[in-house]
């Protein structure tokens, strides 16, 4: 089955479970995934039961997916992503983005763990994502262009939306929650990254580093969504602290900031 079959069947088979259209897409990264335990009126679908779905096998993400109300909003979020290191074609990587688009969302809200390279943040600083550096030389779009989606060469000037940037801001301010912002560097992962990389990406203008997200935005970009994202600075990145890096500080950093990152989110679907 082609890959514009595969993507038409798995919506079809959501678009079964549920009459809803949901309007704002969220995928929730590493440690994050508690903000699905806020949805309202939860239909929550199993990856593992959705035709032509990867399996999420990282530690920190549920693999599922639930659609509901959120801040006043229908909303269908991914309780863990895929990612290139696990071994996925990008195309398979994305897929889940292409669903959630083809079921009907507006605006994608993107939400990830990341290292920090700017020594003024600090392990648990939320910082919303201006712009980003595609690391890798990996791209979602290469290879056959489906024309039905997007155009064949996209313009990425304005990936993360203005709107969606000051909404953000206003909603750290009114919550009193401090926002960073910087642009995210993609590593391919799953190694951490040296500290003579960290030096490059701070060179190259990287605030945060990480193994995600990038792709996501690509794909959203290339059939005009638009998108927010949001990097919870779970650690420094290597060589500024002079200390191993380990996924559990990950996810305990995660989860100490989990109910500022809760409230921020919602607040901000408020007001989109």
């Amino acid at each position: 089955m082609d890959y514009m079959n595969k993507m038409k069947e798995s919506i079809k088979f959501i678009k079964s479970k549920t009459k809803e259209t949901p309007s704002i897409g969220l995928v929730l990264g590493s440690g994050l995934g508690s903000l699905g335990e806020k949805i309202e009126n939860p239909m929550v679908i199993d990856y593992k039961d959705i035709p032509n779905f990867p399996m999420s096998t990282v530690e920190g993400h549920k693999g599922q997916l639930i659609l509901g109300q959120l801040g006043n909003k229908k909303v269908i979020a991914m309780q863990g992503r895929f990612h290139y290191y696990e071994g996925y074609p990008l195309k398979d990587v994305v897929f889940p983005i292409r669903v959630m688009i083809g079921l009907g969302i507006e605006n994608l809200i993107v939400t990830n763990a990341a290292g920090g390279v700017d020594e003024d943040f600090c392990p648990g600083d939320l910082m919303i994502i201006k712009d980003h550096i595609n690391f890798t030389g990996q791209n979602p779009l290469i290879g056959q262009n489906f024309d039905d989606l997007g155009p064949r060469f996209v313009d990425m000037t304005r990936a993360y939306d203005e709107r969606l940037m000051s909404i953000a801001k206003k909603a750290g301010e009114d919550l009193g929650i401090s926002l960073k912002e910087g642009v995210y560097m993609w590593f391919t992962g799953p190694t951490y990254e040296t500290p003579a990389e960290i030096k490059l990406a701070r060179t190259l203008g990287a605030s945060a580093v990480g193994m995600s997200t990038v792709p996501e935005v690509i794909v959203a970009a290339h059939q005009g969504i638009k998108v927010l994202g949001i990097s919870c600075i779970t650690n420094m990145a290597a060589g500024i602290l002079d200390q191993p890096l380990k996924h559990e500080e990950v996810i305990e950093t995660s989860l100490m900031v989990k109910d500022k990152f809760e409230r921020l989110v919602i607040e901000i679907l408020f007001n989109i």
